[in-house]
């Protein structure tokens, strides 16, 4: 899409939004509370009555204060780091690690790390899975991936998805919503699918940055189609029997990642880490009843 002419610092694009005044690509509607220049979810920094450009607060303007007394804060309230990308560029360096060792050692590394509740393995008909009490598989799963398409489609989605949301909530919120995302993704697998189902993939906690991507959109007033858009798009190829995708897994990651980017984006000031860290609290107490309920249920 090509940008309209408009001011050198506010450049319009075609329905008439600024863009950032930093990132001129990136349309927005919300603009620093002291210099009024528009800004995007990067470059924004909470402030006690809306948001401010990383300038003003380095300068310190309009306040009583030494400039170092402001600390740059992102709409969630998190840390501007210098690589706001840092934590998506590890995960996607895991997922890339993980494979390799796929390659290297064979079936047997992806039995030993992949989700599924119980089943007897080949060496003398042992039983294993979650039911066993082999619950890091619900980490190590999300993690694995069964081929090349599908670890270029996931890891190209997480950096699209993942890179802008991890900038806009600061890295340890960040990864508080991909894990609970994915864990939640991996209990209602656990608890839904049949105990010999092998389940593998990282895109349960994609679908969770997906959801959480929506819910800060809303919150930033921009035009939600797109997504809603892409949204159906993967939906209806998660529920087509032909392509053998575990809609547990997107389902699950989806609802929390919706519960816990509300939490994290909509959370009032004076008692923010407390409302955010307790959603993410909340959501691994129902993902521990799932996997409770169906041992319970396996064993």
């Amino acid at each position: 899409m090509e940008q309209a002419p408009g001011s050198p610092q506010e450049p319009q694009d075609e329905q008439g939004l600024p863009g950032c005044y930093r990132h001129p690509d990136r349309q927005t509607g919300i603009r620093c509370v002291r210099c009024e220049r528009p800004i995007c979810p990067e470059c924004m920094v909470s402030a006690s009555v809306g948001f401010q450009c990383p300038e003003c607060v380095r300068s310190g303007s309009g306040t009583g204060h030494a400039p170092a007394a402001n600390q740059p804060r992102t709409i969630a309230g998190g840390t501007i780091a210098s690589d706001p990308r840092l934590v998506t560029k590890v995960l996607i360096g895991i997922c890339l690690l993980v494979f390799a060792l796929q390659l290297a050692i064979g079936v047997s590394f992806d039995e030993r790390f992949e989700l599924f509740g119980r089943a007897p393995t080949s060496d003398y008909g042992a039983w294993e899975g979650v039911a066993e009490g082999q619950w890091y598989r619900l980490v190590t799963s999300m993690f694995l991936h069964t081929g090349y398409v599908h670890l270029a489609f996931n890891m190209l989605s997480l950096w699209w998805i993942g890179g802008p949301l991890e900038a806009a909530l600061g890295r340890v919120r960040y990864l508080a919503l991909y894990f609970a995302s994915g864990l939640a993704g991996s209990a209602l697998v656990y608890l839904l699918t049949a105990p010999n189902q092998a389940t593998l993939g990282a895109s349960g906690a994609i679908f969770g940055l997906f959801g959480a991507t929506g819910v800060l959109m809303r919150r930033l007033n921009y035009d939600l189609r797109p997504v809603i858009g892409l949204l159906v798009i993967n939906l209806i190829f998660t529920f087509n029997p032909a392509f053998n995708i575990s809609w547990q897994a997107h389902i699950g990651g989806l609802v929390a990642g919706l519960v816990v980017g509300y939490a994290m984006v909509h959370a009032p000031r004076e008692r923010r880490s407390l409302v955010q860290y307790g959603t993410c609290g909340l959501v691994l107490a129902v993902v521990v009843v799932m996997v409770l309920v169906r041992t319970a249920q396996l064993t």
